[in-house]
């Protein structure tokens, strides 16, 4: 059940509280991300109450009034409240289509998001240049390192707490990953444009394409693995007690495709973090296991995460960006299993060479007091709203709005 929370009220947020907050220093958090290149950004309530945070140099200000702002988002009051809670997202909102844009463009409200977060939260913008990760003995951390089942525990819990993220090698027998990829083969065969539990997407050729199946607990291939002891043993390295999300939703095991030359469609991933579509302060930090049917790298489709960025925020950039960062590939094969925190920002550029592609079956874990606000059965499934099943481009979601 969602706690009970105190009500924000608009005016006296913007007039009292923001700006304590800002001469506490949090102007000049925000101000890490470059506003100033995004532009100013106003919220308006229906009212036609609206304040603009406009960037200055090391800081912002906040000022009544929408005539200077470049981007205007009109939203409910709950839903802005929601937004400062970090109950709601920029890019859940706009997939919803819960907030109006009077002015400007949808995609500068998602970048101004990183800067939001360190205002109302207090949380520093991601640098992957500054970013220094230490072992428990204090020397540097190898972020590239892999570990065994039977390896030492504190020093993998320390890796996850440190990086945010683990890859365990050989956690499943050669058997049982046959088992999983016929069963996935099935689920696939199974799934339906439309059937609110795939993800579909694109191709070159405007082929229609399986991305994700949703809501795969009661496969029995599959229904074990929440509670396999292997599993649940690399659950407990978390420094928060985590229990499996098939106890708390339908959602709590899918299966991942990764398809080559994607057009359109969620398949081909930017940098995010899995809240992206809202409920961090009601869900996280969850835990994603992927569990490896064939392999993960560049030529197959890799998942890339940057180390260290489960305590930080880094705006929306495709992959591919030149200016994006590199961050980390993890060199997966099957029967390997990865897990990361999530908030940690990753990515799945496109494949680079030939298949098997990679597919994963993915297992969540959650805290066990986590909740959704909106009541729903997923977050993502503000996703799945069109009958021809199409996840479509953020991007495309954001010129609408």
């Amino acid at each position: 059940m969602a706690p009970e929370t105190p009500s924000l009220d608009f005016d006296h947020y913007h007039q009292v509280e923001l700006p304590r907050l800002l001469a506490e220093g949090r102007g000049a958090l925000a101000a890490a991300d470059d506003l100033e290149a995004i532009g100013a950004l106003a919220f308006r309530l229906p009212s036609g109450s609206a304040y603009t945070y406009r960037p200055i140099p090391g800081g912002v200000a906040v000022e009544p009034g929408e005539a200077s702002a470049r981007v205007v988002v009109e939203l409910a009051p709950h839903l802005w409240a929601d937004l400062v809670r970090d109950l709601e997202s920029a890019s859940g909102l706009l997939y919803s289509g819960r907030v109006t844009l009077r002015r400007g463009s949808g995609m500068r409200f998602v970048r101004w998001e990183p800067g939001l977060r360190a205002l109302y939260h207090g949380r520093r913008v991601f640098d992957p240049d500054t970013v220094d990760l230490r072992d428990a003995a204090g020397s540097p951390l190898d972020p590239h390192q892999h570990f065994r089942l039977g390896d030492d525990r504190d020093a993998m819990a320390h890796f996850l707490r440190t990086a945010g993220f683990l890859l365990v090698k050989d956690v499943f027998r050669a058997d049982e990953i046959a088992g999983m990829r016929e069963a996935a083969l099935s689920e696939e065969r199974g799934a339906r444009p439309g059937d609110q539990r795939s993800w579909w997407g694109k191709n070159a050729e405007g082929e229609s394409l399986l991305c994700r199946v949703t809501r795969c607990d009661e496969v029995p291939a599959f229904r074990g693995l929440p509670t396999d002891p292997r599993i649940a043993g690399l659950a407990a390295l978390s420094h928060l007690p985590m229990v499996p999300r098939a106890e708390q939703t339908e959602d709590g095991v899918s299966v991942l495709i990764k398809n080559p030359s994607m057009a359109e469609g969620l398949s081909d991933l930017p940098w995010h973090r899995d809240c992206g579509m809202g409920g961090h302060a009601s869900m996280c930090p969850v835990l994603v296991f992927s569990i490896y049917l064939y392999p993960g790298r560049p030529e197959t489709g890799e998942l890339r995460v940057l180390p260290g960025s489960h305590v930080a925020s880094l705006g929306f950039i495709d992959a591919t960006d030149p200016r994006a960062p590199r961050g980390i590939s993890l060199a997966a094969d099957p029967g390997d299993v990865s897990l990361h925190y999530s908030d940690v920002m990753h990515a799945a550029p496109p494949p680079t060479g030939d298949g098997p592609f990679r597919k994963c079956v993915l297992v969540n874990y959650a805290r066990p007091d986590a909740y959704n606000h909106r009541g729903d059965q997923s977050y993502n499934d503000v996703l799945l709203g069109r009958d021809d099943g199409q996840v479509e481009h953020l991007e495309k979601v954001a010129e609408r709005a």
